[in-house]
């Protein structure tokens, strides 16, 4: 099982922001990467990310601009 994200501009259109991750091989250590990562990926023009799991979406979109907003 590999855990990846799609991102994108709030449009929709997919995105490669500079900080690539790797692919993960649990939903945690995905979630907790962009918990680290999130504000970088905004600086890169990410607005909004997917989470799959192989080839099967489990959430998203999810704004990362609503997590700017919670901080």
């Amino acid at each position: 099982m590999a855990w990846t994200w799609r991102f994108e501009r709030s449009d929709g259109t997919e995105v490669q922001p500079a900080t690539q991750p790797e692919e993960f091989t649990t939903q945690g250590d995905a979630e907790s990467w962009l918990g680290e990562t999130w504000k970088d990926l905004l600086d890169e023009g990410v607005e909004q990310v997917h989470l799959f799991e192989d080839e099967t979406k489990i959430y998203g979109p999810m704004s990362l601009r609503e997590a700017e907003a919670a901080e």
